[in-house]
């Protein structure tokens, strides 16, 4: 892919790709891409942030320029904030490519960088080495982004990558409502609930994050939210559903992580939660409730 200065907007490039029956138009910076090679899925709790990254395990040292471009940044371990974008990324590498996307590779061992790094890079040429300067110091292993520059987002890396091997499985876990007063009440243990808006939550892995979750009511979607970009809204990363759902809207706390808004009327309702991985696969739990 050759560099320009053409913009398209995401959501183009996305059903452009997909339209083309899209293997992969960028390439894996390091040679293991198995399910085993993360320690984080894009969009992952991490800390007080959404995962914007995808984080290898050490798997292996050498980083590759995932696709041709320019470097356009070299960044040192702790240099400071990088404006909108929120990692604290150690020493990384950033390449602009086509279409207002660059690729970030942090984490990275900074006397492996070389010094004359600037300028065009061919895809599948060696950047550097993974390190530990980044949020995890003591852990090596590369932290890599996509980023659309134009609309102030970042992508779900594996939307771009080669699909290879199998998923790691996607567990929906138990489920649990917030009501308006902050009260916890969990579908095990409670299938008759008061009518009103509530706030439903899945168990998080600790890994893995299904690409899309979608919750249904007697049959009829209420709502669905694809992790296959993160936007920017009022300085945070955000996860786009009905609406933006900042991190503390996303995951509540530690354990949990925010399925939909849902308003129960009264009467028999049957609930229903879909958890959907990026090759696919699915998986489905249903729970019958009786709302008062």
């Amino acid at each position: 892919m050759a560099f320009t200065k053409g913009r398209r907007s995401l959501a183009l490039l996305l059903v452009a790709l997909a339209g083309a029956g899209f293997t992969g138009a960028f390439d894996w910076p390091q040679d293991e891409t198995d399910a085993g090679s993360f320690r984080s899925y894009f969009a992952q709790l991490r800390g007080s942030r959404i995962e914007s990254s995808i984080v290898f395990r050490e798997s292996s040292s050498d980083v590759k320029a995932a696709e041709s471009g320019i470097v356009s940044l070299v960044m040192g371990e702790h240099s400071g904030d990088f404006g909108w974008f929120e990692s604290p990324l150690g020493n990384a590498v950033v390449i602009s490519h086509a279409d207002s996307i660059s690729t970030v590779y942090g984490n990275l061992d900074e006397d492996s960088l070389s010094p004359n790094l600037y300028g065009s890079i061919i895809g599948g040429s060696k950047i550097g080495e993974s390190g530990n300067s980044s949020w995890h110091e003591g852990e090596s292993g590369l932290e890599f982004q996509v980023l659309d520059t134009a609309n102030k987002s970042c992508i779900n890396p594996r939307l771009l990558m080669p699909r290879i091997g199998k998923e790691l499985e996607l567990l929906i876990g138990s489920l649990s409502l917030d009501d308006r007063e902050g009260k916890t009440h969990y579908l095990l243990n409670e299938r008759n609930l008061p009518a009103g808006t509530y706030r439903l939550y899945h168990e998080r892995q600790d890994v893995a994050v299904p690409y899309k979750t979608q919750v249904s009511l007697n049959g009829l979607t209420v709502e669905s939210i694809s992790y296959d970009t993160l936007i920017e809204s009022k300085g945070s990363l955000c996860v786009q559903g009905n609406e933006k759902y900042s991190v503390k809207d996303l995951y509540p706390d530690s354990k949990r992580r925010l399925l939909s808004v849902i308003y129960l009327a009264h009467g028999h309702s049957t609930l229903s939660v879909t958890v959907v991985d990026i090759l696919g696969e699915s998986h489905q739990i249903k729970y019958n409730i009786d709302i008062d």
